[in-house]
């Protein structure tokens, strides 16, 4: 059966970082009813005989119903709603467990109150829910005791564990029907002509390759692609060309996974059909959320290529060797930063002097609205590039171009843009130029911010919000 956790419900919350100031703290908006345990609600749609205040046809929300909901929560900064989360921006219906109440009042007595159907607005206390719903270990800069926070949703189906684990359990009977067929599909489609191995699985070489056989302790560097039997691509290292390593002998994947893998030598390329028996079996594979990305009864196929094979005491001379590579060329990056900031800033004919930091702040457009200062929310489209021209992100490039946005002087983003936004105006606009200690440092970020890389912004700040 599926499982569906609250931290569905209160993730967006733990990872959300509150620091915020919160207006009208104590003010209840006009409309809304207050519960005997301190709940406000406003119903916009409810589904219920109003004739005998009951529902005798329309299912309601008790302990232990499966939720799916359209859900947004906020709080109320500056009078305006600054949202935390919101269900539209998922790619899936948003699920969860209605659970016993662990105290008067809370989020889940909330949504006891509502009818398949029901949509409504639900104002809790921010504190109780931060602390003893989230488990928060403090409370968040800027939450007390009056602090509110607003739920508005709409519950569109109710069902109970019980009918979810039936219709799992015929959802899994259906796959495993088919599987067969799918097999046979594959297979005919392909002109595989290759044996199935005494388990089952389908390997079809492309290259046998050379040298020994891999065997338990050996680390195997592969490029991997999983496929569904379909042809869905689930995953693939080639996307992000990162390649995979891996200690054979210990559990990786799947049993069939494994027992290709001791088949192969280094160069080895080849594709390999796993029926679910070697697979995911009949519990498929699932996300975080509970939703499939295998099906129960599901076979996977393997375009697995082995690069490399080591043995372990191998393995270890290499990584120290990749670390000291590492190391040498961050010194020289170090080394070379100074002068290579003075390249650009010639380069470019730039005659900002530096600030007491290193930052160099070239100012393309005077703002002529408020100014920028620690503790104001700001909003800032930006295009964020390499010395070399490079760019390795931009808020442009979304679509539809969003701008970020930000609480300055909260060490909510590098050091250069909470020192570069500062000397700005809303409608400004302007050019950071950023040492390494003011931007990544010796950490670098991802692929394309090597170790003491100095970087260059352009950047628009659109608005300023007084909070």
């Amino acid at each position: 059966m599926k499982k569906i956790y609250r931290v569905n419900l209160l993730l967006s919350l733990v990872l959300f970082p509150v620091f915020m100031t919160v207006c009208g703290q104590g003010a209840i908006p006009n409309g809304f009813n207050k519960s005997e345990s301190g709940v406000y609600y406003k119903f916009h749609k409810k589904n219920i005989d109003v004739l005998h205040n009951v529902s005798s046809t329309t299912p309601i929300a008790i302990e232990g119903s499966i939720l799916t909901m359209k859900i947004k929560y906020y709080m109320k900064i500056a009078y305006k709603d600054s949202i935390i989360f919101n269900s539209a921006d998922m790619t899936k219906p948003f699920e969860i467990t209605l659970v016993k109440s662990e105290f008067r009042g809370d989020i889940y007595e909330a949504f006891s109150k509502l009818h398949k159907g029901d949509s409504a607005t639900f104002i809790i206390n921010a504190e109780d829910f931060f602390m003893k719903t989230a488990k928060y270990p403090q409370l968040p800069q800027g939450i007390n005791n009056k602090s509110m926070l607003y739920f508005d949703v709409k519950l569109l189906n109710i069902e109970s564990a019980e009918a979810r684990q039936k219709a799992e359990k015929d959802k899994a009977e259906k796959f495993k029907s088919k599987e067969p067929g799918k097999i046979q599909v594959y297979l005919e489609k392909n002109k595989v002509t290759a044996a199935p191995t005494a388990s089952g699985i389908y390997i079809i070489v492309q290259n046998p390759g050379a040298g020994r056989l891999i065997v338990d302790g050996d680390f195997v560097k592969i490029n991997l692609t999983v496929s569904s039997i379909d042809g869905n691509k689930i995953f693939s290292t080639l996307d992000q060309n990162k390649p995979i390593t891996f200690e054979y002998g210990k559990p990786f994947d799947t049993k069939g996974f494994d027992e290709a893998i001791g088949l192969m030598k280094q160069g080895s390329k080849a594709t390999v059909v796993v029926p679910s028996s070697m697979g995911f079996g009949e519990k498929g594979k699932k996300d975080s959320g509970g939703q499939d990305i295998i099906s129960p009864y599901s076979p996977v196929v393997y375009d697995i290529e082995i690069l490399d094979i080591k043995t372990k005491y191998e393995n270890e001379e290499a990584i120290k060797q990749e670390e000291a590579i590492k190391n040498e060329t961050a010194n020289v990056a170090l080394s070379n930063e100074p002068s290579l900031i003075k390249q650009y800033i010639e380069a470019n004919n730039i005659t900002a002097t530096p600030t007491t930091s290193g930052l160099y702040y070239v100012e393309r457009v005077k703002g002529n609205g408020q100014k920028a200062s620690a503790g104001k929310k700001v909003k800032v489209h930006y295009t964020g590039k390499l010395l070399n021209g490079k760019i390795f992100d931009s808020s442009l490039d979304r679509k539809p171009a969003t701008p970020f946005e930000f609480t300055l002087g909260q060490g909510q983003v590098i050091k250069g843009w909470d020192e570069g936004i500062s000397l700005m105006s809303a409608g400004g606009k302007a050019t950071l130029i950023l040492p390494s200690k003011l931007a990544y440092g010796e950490q670098g970020a991802g692929n394309d911010i090597p170790a003491y890389c100095p970087l260059v912004f352009d950047v628009e700040l659109i608005s300023i919000n007084i909070k």
